[in-house]
């Protein structure tokens, strides 16, 4: 008897420890979880916050990503890019009657503000030159081809980052209260691709 009393003692000692022991480790895993989890959002939350400015370059008043992508820029006193506020005369003159003012939508056309939340600039040029057709069981959409008319296509990339700024909240509704000047370059792409060079 006193052998199962030994046997059941050391089996419960031992029990003891290892649970003492997986409580121990336990403790350094969630803790080195927790760090791990917490230096993880600091660096994604860094790079979010101080990457954005640094990406983007300016070429000849116009605004890019790394990569060439068209962006907005508005400086630290409100004061938009010549390409944004052109695109937010243009998409008030071309866009504003079935996409709402200020890109909000309407009732039988998307909001573009948070279309271009998702939308990449290449999906955004294909759907405004080629149209898109979206037919669901409870309704049914036409966007029109502009592929060839110039008043959209010559100042496309105006638009979209006019669109792009106000998806990204960087700019309010309404029309910019301080615009940066017209670059030449501008100018010299507008008479060329108008055909009055």
């Amino acid at each position: 008897m006193s052998n199962r009393r030994e046997i059941f003692s050391h089996r419960f000692a031992t029990s003891a420890e290892k649970i003492e022991q997986r409580k121990k480790l336990g403790s350094i895993v969630q803790r080195a979880g927790f760090a791990l989890i917490l230096a993880a959002l600091l660096l994604s939350f860094s790079s979010l916050t101080s990457g954005a400015e640094e990406k983007k370059k300016n070429v000849d008043g116009k605004w890019e990503t790394e990569d060439g992508t068209p962006t907005y820029h508005v400086a630290e006193d409100g004061t938009v890019d010549w390409y944004t506020y052109s695109g937010f005369r243009r998409y008030h003159a071309e866009c504003h009657v079935c996409h709402g003012p200020d890109g909000e939508g309407s009732t039988y056309a998307p909001a573009l503000v948070q279309s271009l939340k998702t939308m990449s600039y290449d999906d955004f040029m294909l759907v405004v030159a080629s149209g898109r057709e979206v037919v669901r069981a409870d309704k049914q959409s036409v966007m029109p081809a502009f592929g060839t008319n110039h008043n959209v296509m010559c100042f496309i990339d105006d638009i979209y980052v006019y669109l792009k700024a106000r998806a990204d909240g960087a700019i309010p509704r309404g029309r910019p209260a301080k615009r940066a000047d017209k670059p030449q370059a501008a100018r010299d792409y507008e008479k060329t691709c108008l055909g009055e060079n």
